[in-house]
Formats: structure tokens, sequence, C-alpha cells
């Protein structure tokens, strides 16, 4: 089976031995090229952030802090480590708006190792359907074809009957975009009785549910699935195996409970926190806000890299109850005061139109009064809202990565 290099067969504690090995040289990189890192990390030695258990002793800095923050220094918060000029090719704009600098390095994004492992090659003819204005997936998403020796056909969003006309006229192989746009191209299509000359896919952007892999497959597609941000770049990539997504090799991932930096073992579904070696955007435990989880053991295609079971929803689950907002950060807090419970969730509903707030307890042992009392205390005073406890059995609540449910109606 074909790979993009051999760091993706490498050995997996040879791997972990040298992305940590990299760490120091990012921090003390961070600490003096971009000024937010002379802030968060001042007083921090470089040398000794050479472990994970070292890492996740910095601070989570979350993407959806970085509006502010980018707000307060613009253009990048403080966060990039070059300025205008020949080592910033381009900047974009992501919802919020969040800026974010193109290096000028080749595949600066590395997605070329996903189009590679979708089964892109040199020659083939691409037809990218990323918007090319603002945002950065178009851009993205070129230069990764670029690398591989693709010939690019710059789509970007909309015009479907032209765009129809151009696939007819030029027959691309492959494509590459959302997978709801796919689906348009191909509904379009059949409406006028033709078919698309695609034969691979590689899609992202949003979830790509097995009905739509379904559709394409009857069509002669065979479309797989990367994981990416702007700020980061390919986090990881779905393969011919189809059993989640292994993460790129040049980033050091993180599950992490939400609302707090703390790793959460194999399996626990949490947010999905990164570090990139990207020295123009060193971002260090950024915290993407989506949920996900590690999978077990290898994958069949013999890349040895971690596996992630893919996107399963936001980790930013701040709600607003009786006028304040209940992050679910405090809600990890009361786990810590509490040592013997396992996973919490707070549930918030409104009988008779009144919201009420029930924090859920995985507990083993026998509940006193006062343990009860104690929970709810932390709860109260961590909130400074009232809420019931509940207590239930050990492994009895979901493992989604919910600390806050909120189920409230408003009919």
């Amino acid at each position: 089976m074909e790979h993009y290099d051999a760091r993706e067969t490498r050995d997996p504690a040879q791997r972990e031995s040298e992305l940590c090995a990299r760490l120091p040289a990012l921090i003390a990189h961070a600490q003096m090229h971009a000024p937010a890192y002379a802030r968060l990390l001042a007083g921090v030695d470089a040398e000794a952030v050479s472990s994970r258990e070292a890492l996740a002793r910095l601070p989570v800095t979350r993407k959806s802090e970085l509006v502010e923050l980018q707000r307060a220094a613009r253009p990048f918060g403080g966060f990039a480590a070059v300025g205008w000029g020949r080592a910033c090719l381009r900047v974009f704009a992501s919802p919020g708006p969040l800026y974010e600098p193109e290096g000028a390095r080749a595949d600066y994004y590395r997605l070329a190792r996903a189009l590679f492992a979708a089964g892109f090659r040199e020659g083939d003819l691409v037809h990218n359907t990323f918007s090319y204005h603002m945002t950065p997936a178009g851009s993205m998403m070129e230069g990764a074809a670029h690398a591989l020796g693709c010939t690019v056909f710059p789509a970007g969003t909309g015009q479907t009957e032209q765009q129809l006309a151009a696939i007819a006229d030029l027959q691309p192989n492959a494509y590459i975009g959302t997978p709801s746009f796919l689906r348009v191209l191909l509904d379009k299509a059949a409406e006028q009785g033709a078919a698309l000359s695609f034969t691979k896919a590689l899609v992202s952007g949003e979830a790509f549910p097995p009905s739509l892999r379904e559709r394409f497959a009857a069509a002669g597609i065979t479309a797989r699935q990367a994981y990416a941000t702007a700020d980061i770049g390919l986090i990881a990539y779905e393969t011919p195996a189809q059993q989640g997504l292994v993460l790129d090799e040049d980033v050091l991932l993180e599950i992490v409970r939400p609302g707090t930096g703390d790793p959460l073992p194999p399996g626990e579904v949490g947010e999905v926190v990164v570090t990139s070696f990207n020295p123009d955007y060193p971002l260090i435990r950024f915290g993407t806000g989506d949920l996900s989880a590690v999978l077990p053991g290898a994958s069949p295609c013999g890349r040895s890299n971690l596996r992630i079971r893919g996107w399963l929803g936001r980790a930013d689950q701040t709600t607003k109850v009786k006028g304040m907002f209940v992050h679910p950060g405090q809600i990890a807090e009361v786990a810590k005061r509490h040592p013997g419970l396992g996973r919490l969730r707070l549930v918030v509903d409104n009988p008779q139109q009144t919201d009420r707030m029930t924090l859920h307890c995985e507990f083993g042992g026998a509940v006193s009064a006062g343990f009860g009392e104690a929970v709810a205390a932390s709860l109260r005073e961590l909130t400074k809202l009232r809420g019931e406890v509940s207590f239930c059995a050990p492994g009895s609540l979901a493992n989604d990565g919910k600390l806050i449910d909120d189920l409230r109606r408003y009919e």
C-alpha cells in the first residue's frame, strides 16, 4: 500500500519521541517571536517542556478567545511570528472575524498528505470548489494539489451551471470541496442527463454522513475526508481503511476535558487541542472547540499514527441560566473538588417555563447526605446558581464529551 512518505509508518514510540523533542525549540521560538506567547509563557523554561506531561501544564488558548485577543492586537493577536512581507504571502479572514497568515513554504497547510491518501496523484486535474476569496480553504487545497503535481481548476463556490459546463469541457478527474456541494453538482448533472467526470474526491468543511459517501460511490466517486482548520492546517485525514482519521505527522494532539486543559485518557470524548510546529504561526495548546476521541490500535492501512473518531460536535457548551453564564469549566471544577466522582453532566430544563439545573454525577459508592450537600454547595459556589444533584452508576452517562446539556423548550 502506498504512503506519502516514510514518516507515516514510523514506530509510534519513535514518532512520540521526535514530536516531544521538537517542543523546546517551538516554545523558545514562540516566546521570542510571538508577543502573545512572550506574555502567556513568561517564566516557562522552554527546555523543560519536552514531554506531554510538561506540555499539559501550559495554558490552553481557545479559538473562541481569539476574536477578542485579535481585536485587542490586530491583526493576529500577537500569536504570529511573522509580519507583512516575503514571510507572509497572504492574510485571510474567517468568520469572527479571525485573521490568519499564510507563509511562503510550499504546501503551507500540509494538506498534500490528505490528498495523497485520497488517491490524488501527479497529472490529475483537480476541480477545487472551495472559496478563493477572503477565506483560506481554496488556497489551502490548491497549494497541496500543486505539491503533488496536480493541475487545479479554481472553481470556487456557486455558479453551478458554469461549473458543470467547465467540467464537461475539461473532464477533471478529481474534486475538492464540501460534500454537500458535490451532491449539488451530481443532482444538477442528473437533471441535465449528464455524468460528472470525477473518480476521486477530498471533502472537508462539514459532516460527511455515510448516506452521502454511498451516493458518491454509486456515481463512481471514491471520496475521503480531511479535518483541517484555517489556523492549524491539516489535523487528521481519512485513509482507504476508512477507520477513523489518522493524525498529521506535524501536529501534537491532546483530547482534554471541555472547559479545562486536563488531558483525557484514550477513548474518552473531549475537546481537540492541537500544538502546531508552524514557525510562522506557532499555536501551542490551541483549543479548536471541536469534540473527538482517540481510537485504539493502528490503522489497517499501515499508517502508525494515532487516529481520532472524527468530528463529534462542539466543545463550547456554555449556556445562560437565569441571566448567568454557566461554562463547562465550572462543571469540570466540581469533579476536581470531589475526586470520587466520575463523569458529570449538568442538565438544564425549564418545566413550567422555569429554568432548572440538575447535576448528574457518576459515583460508585454509597452516597451520604453530607456528600450530596457538598457537591450541591460546590455547584452553587462555582455557578452562583442553585441546582439539584442526582447520582448514577459509573458508566451510565454517555461518553460524548458533554458537560452541559440544555434541554429547555420555549413553545
